[in-house]
């Protein structure tokens, strides 16, 4: 083969094991996976063996993530309903979002042999709609996956029988070798719905009345069928990030004309073919130590299988040849079978563990090889240097294919040399979904390079995944949190207000962060030249921070530490929208801006700090006063002036420090909130700075030789908004930061801005923009007081990814080499879905309760009990009764559960008469009324048409009030029409009834109200109903019924309402009233 193929990813549904973990899991633990169970049909049926392999609930689709509707996901076949799931689970085990892949050329070849739910659908014609056909339709199985995960590559639905997946694979392999596409989706699938499958293969003798697959023993008389839904997915190694196993090479044959029938296995033809694939990849067959065998059980399929494995593989063998049959474990899965193989041996493969079979006591007398030891079944875990290993696979109509595998040889962890805790992400369907995921990361933690894979897939749109969660590990730290996500843009806005001296003493630790780490360098080798090691000043700093010695160093090490912050922020790609500098940390605006670079910004801090130092000012203070800025202005002393403007009723004042002092003793004695802001002595932001301004000017200008605009993201707070036009408050110059150090910092005007929807990360472990910005703003510090600063900032991250961005994470360690070492951790069984709705999975049972049932009426004859018809007379012609379907539907019903229709309380819903049926006066109609069990549909049809259509279901719960409560007794004995009036006047209207069907007693002139007759014939009863409608109507016009929404009868209240009421009356009482529910 020219190009190495591997396996990236496996997923998959089997017995008992809703993923490949648990399936493991069950295979080590020798956990027998055949189960007698009434899921599809009740176990031993016609005389079926009672065991079957069942998934546990085919039920369950996430079809809003799939954008499936309700009405097109209970018409999809539930294999294709997990098939969309395993296919992405696949993808994601392989590192790779399958957004990612979408327009690309990846292919999808699924092996199906059995579409089970299209004959259950197509049966019942009045559930067929629009989606019927892209539902139960056989090539859909490959085409929805295409559709849905937008690949152009090949979309192919393979039916060979048991060998169904391994050629979907072979084919698989074949595109990808020939250039056609550059990846492909194999699945496998076999789902047991239809007794009637199993019975043809029981007749043949093929399944064992045991139900155990006993492979290669000496009681083996069959196999037990199962199902399963196995996905992989196929990439050339040079895109691979994981690599399961890499295809050696696969080849099919077809045993021809056989002289035993075409279902008899070839030996001849199983030997050929694996002799021309070991002499086609020049590979010697004592390589392989272990063989996954087709080994169904059967009593010809076993010895025919293992001579011909005798005969390519133990001539000179050394070593020991291990064969076994996952069919032992979980039953046949048929055209699924190939695929559960091969994702068993990748199992074995991963732990470098056999896995036992089962039901294996006695060696088959038939197998000389096995009875000679010369090649042996594993019946406990065996422990397996995994190299080379085969999976043969043989289709029931002769076709049979062979694969090679190669195990992952890097089977070592790597060592990254990181020490900081590993931040985890992750989005789900639901929060419980983000959970699990957490749940099962069991200390000891995963490796890196599972995160890293982890990772390729955490950032889906919060409209398919709309829970995201983070959590630290390991799990001491206790930090995690998980929350809904709005599908909306957020923009990101900085607050930089960070000039404590605790700043640096709170963030050495985070010298673990590389990107930190250089940072810090690249300033300190900036500020090296003045004679300032900023590293030495950094790690030698206390818990109180007060180891810098004078305010440049102070200022020098926080500045530098908020641009190695920020370098850790664009490192993960956060871009901000918005930037807010409180005073000096303007100079950070502009380093995010663009319009600074770093070493700019660390030059302009420090001499900033020198300057100052240099200047030999007056002591000064600054204080904040829980003040509003015009009160502060109005009771400050002459020498102290509002500096900063930070929230409506937060101000700072800056001044001499004296002054400021007795200022601030005297609000306290006012019962004025007020505190002592860190300024290193100096009273910044105010007239006491102007002595600095020109020597600062001169070397700024130096620093900023070619100074730049500020874009709009930087809201400026060191001019007022009236100002923001000016030349000087536009460009990123000396004079910006010269003005920024001698004005007042006007924050809570630039905080106004900030977006109502906006994310807010404080630089700063202070929030000054709490109390100014909207509520629904997302506020994050960036650093949290007594907290370690690498678990603050990695929670900072992981906040932000759950409130909507997408900070790519694994910027933060050591760089993982692809593809992952061997046992690297699957990923596909910690993904969940939101399984919360069930849809419909066809029931043999339910098929054979449905009812078809045959009614002759025959008028012709005077002793028929039909004769009444003849009365039913509309514009001259003998129709038979809307209100006689009804019945019909009604007897049928009843027929149908073996029950008396008159003691049946029933509801008619939707009812449609699609067409009026002539009674002719000799011979006989026939109606035929067909009832589904699901849903109870019933069609009526007459000569090969269908004459009415509805549903019909026991009445579960009638609302039995006193009818008395709806009429006055006596209006009923003082009618206004007798029955000679009301038929005359039907008979100008077109209705011609005879005395049969004149049940109308009296009845009201507008027939809101009247008398019916009672002669216990419904048909006759149900008629005289629909009379008084016609009477109702003002326009006299024949009308004849076509819809009735709904009707509820319950023949056992009418018969005590009939009792009571009916010799009063001399009739039954009809009314046209609404009653109210309660």
């Amino acid at each position: 083969m020219q190009k190495e193929i591997v396996i990236t990813g496996i997923s998959g549904r089997f017995p008992e094991s809703d993923d490949v973990a648990e399936f493991s899991q069950n295979l080590y633990q020798k956990k027998y996976l055949v189960t007698e169970s009434s899921k599809r049909y009740e176990p031993g049926l016609y005389g079926l063996p009672k065991g079957l392999g069942q998934l546990r609930d085919i039920s369950k689709f996430d079809n809003e993530f799939f954008e499936v509707s309700e009405k097109q996901a209970h018409l999809i076949e539930p294999q294709g309903r997990i098939l969309l799931e395993t296919t992405y689970e696949a993808i994601v085990d392989a590192g790779y979002d399958p957004d990612d892949l979408r327009g690309r050329n990846i292919g999808v070849f699924i092996g199906n042999s059995f579409f089970e739910s299209q004959e259950f659908i197509l049966y019942d014609i009045h559930s067929i709609n629009d989606y019927t056909s892209i539902g139960v339709g056989n090539n859909q199985l490959a085409n929805r996956i295409s559709h849905f995960f937008d690949f152009k590559g090949q979309s192919v639905v393979l039916d060979t029988a048991c060998s169904s997946g391994l050629m979907s694979l072979y084919f698989a392999v074949q595109c990808i070798l020939r250039g056609d596409i550059e990846a492909a989706i194999v699945g496998g699938v076999n789902i047991c719905l239809r007794p009637g499958t199993s019975i043809q293969f029981h007749k043949l003798g093929a399944l064992s009345n045991e139900s155990k697959c006993k492979t290669f023993d000496a009681e083996a008389k069959g196999y037990v069928r199962s199902e399963a839904v196995a996905t992989i997915f196929l990439q050339k190694s040079d895109v691979a990030r994981r690599k399961y196993a890499s295809i050696i090479h696969i080849k099919p044959n077809t045993d021809g004309y056989k002289a035993q029938g075409i279902m008899y296995p070839s030996h001849e033809m199983q030997r050929r073919l694996m002799q021309e694939v070991y002499q086609e990849c020049k590979l010697d067959p004592s390589k392989i130590s272990y063989i996954e065998t087709h080994g169904t059980g059967t009593i010809v399929g076993d010895p025919a299988e293992v001579s011909a494995i005798a005969d390519i593989f133990c001539h000179g063998r050394k070593e020991t040849l291990w064969i076994g049959s996952v069919k032992s474990n979980m039953g046949h899965a048929e055209s699924a079978s190939g695929l559960c193989a091969l994702i068993k041996v990748i199992i074995c493969m991963e732990n470098s563990l056999l896995t036992p079979n089962l039901h294996f006591r006695k060696p088959n007398p038939a197998i000389p090889s096995l009875i000679k030891g010369q090649v042996r079944v594993p019946t406990c875990s065996m422990p397996w240097k995994a190299d080379y290993a085969a999976v043969s696979c043989f289709g029931m109509g002769g076709v049979n294919v062979h694969l090679v595998l190669k195990s992952n040889d890097d089977e070592k962890q790597r060592q990254y040399g990181t020490t900081i805790p590993q931040l985890v992400l992750y989005c789900g369907r639901t929060q419980e979904n983000v959970q699990y995921l957490f749940d099962n990361l069991q200390y000891p933690a995963p490796s890196r390079e599972f995160f890293a894979l982890l990772h390729k897939s955490a950032y889906s749109t919060s409209k398919a995944k709309p829970y995201r969660g983070y959590t630290l590990l390991p799990k001491n730290q206790k930090i995690a949190e998980i929350k809904r996500v709005k599908n909306e843009e957020k923009p990101v806005w900085y607050i930089f207000n960070c000039t404590s001296s605790q700043l640096p003493s709170m963030t050495k630790n985070l010298m673990e962060i590389k990107i930190f780490e250089n940072s810090i360098k690249k300033s300190a080798e900036v500020l090296k030249q003045y004679g300032l090691d900023l590293i030495a000043l950094l790690m030698n700093q206390d818990d109180t921070g007060n180891n810098s010695p004078n305010i440049t160093s102070a200022y020098s090490l926080i500045v530098a530490t908020q641009i190695a912050l920020m370098d850790i922020l664009n490192a993960v790609g956060i871009v901000p929208g918005g930037l807010i500098g409180c005073g000096v940390e303007e100079l950070l605006c502009g380093y995010v801006d663009g319009s600074l670079t770093a070493e700019q910004v660390i030059l302009a801090s420090y001499w900033t700090a020198r300057m100052l130092e240099e200047s030999k000012l007056e002591a000064g203070l600054m204080a904040d006063l829980a003040m509003g800025w015009t009160e502060v202005q109005k009771c400050s002393p002459e020498d102290i002036f509002p500096s900063r403007h930070l929230a409506e009723e937060y101000v700072t004042v800056s001044g001499p420090k004296s002054s400021v002092k007795a200022f601030a003793e005297k609000l306290k004695a006012g019962e004025f909130f007020t505190t002592e802001v860190e300024s290193y002595g100096y009273a910044l932001h105010c007239h006491h700075m102007y002595t600095v301004t020109e020597n600062l000017r001169r070397v700024l200008e130096k620093i900023m030789e070619n100074p730049k605009s500020r874009s709009s993201r930087w809201i400026s707070s060191s001019y007022n908004e009236s100002e923001w036009n000016n030349l000087s408050a536009k460009l990123a110059d000396a004079s910006y930061f010269v003005h920024n150090l001698v004005s007042p910092i006007l924050l809570h005007q630039a905080l106004l801005h900030i977006p109502k929807n906006a994310i807010i990360i404080e630089i700063s472990p202070y929030s000054l923009s709490r109390n100014t910005t909207a509520r629904e703003t997302e506020n994050i510090k960036l650093l949290e007081k007594d907290i370690d600063p690498t678990i603050s900032v990695l929670s900072c991250i992981g906040r932000l990814y759950t409130v909507g961005l997408n900070p790519d994470i694994e910027k933060l360690y050591p760089e993982v080499l692809f593809p992952v070492p061997r046992n690297t951790p699957m990923i596909s069984p910690l993904i969940k879905w939101d399984h919360s709705k069930k849809w419909f999975v066809p029931r043999w049972d339910e098929r054979l309760k449905s009812s078809e049932m045959i009614f002759d009426v025959n008028v012709g004859s005077d002793e028929s009990p039909e004769k009444y018809l003849l009365d039913h007379v509309v514009d001259g012609r003998c129709l038979y009764p809307a209100c006689g379907y009804l019945v019909l539907a009604w007897k049928a019903l009843a027929e149908m559960f073996y029950k008396n229709y008159e003691t049946l309380p029933v509801v008619f819903e939707d009812i449609a008469i699609h067409r009026a049926t002539i009674i002719p006066k000799t011979g006989k109609i026939t109606f035929v009324v067909y009832i589904t069990y699901v849903g109870k549909k019933f069609e009526i049809s007459e000569g090969g048409s269908i004459v009415c259509t509805g549903r019909v279901n026991f009445l579960e719960e009638m609302e039995r009030k006193d009818l008395a409560q709806c009429f006055n007794g006596e209006e009923f004995k003082n009618l206004t029409l007798n029955t000679n009036d009301v038929y005359k006047e039907l008979k100008m209207r077109g209705y011609e009834y005879g005395p049969n069907f004149q049940g109308i007693i009296g009845a009201e002139i507008e027939g809101n109200k009247g008398l019916s007759k009672w002669t216990g014939e419904w048909v006759v009863f149900l008629d005289s109903l629909l009379q008084f409608l016609v009477l109702h109507l003002h326009e006299r016009a024949l009308s004849l019924p076509t819809r009735i929404q709904k009707l509820s009868i319950d023949p056992v209240f009418h018969k005590m309402f009939v009792g009571k009421y009916l010799k009063e009356y001399q009739g039954v009482p009809a009314i046209k009233a609404s009653i109210a529910k309660t």
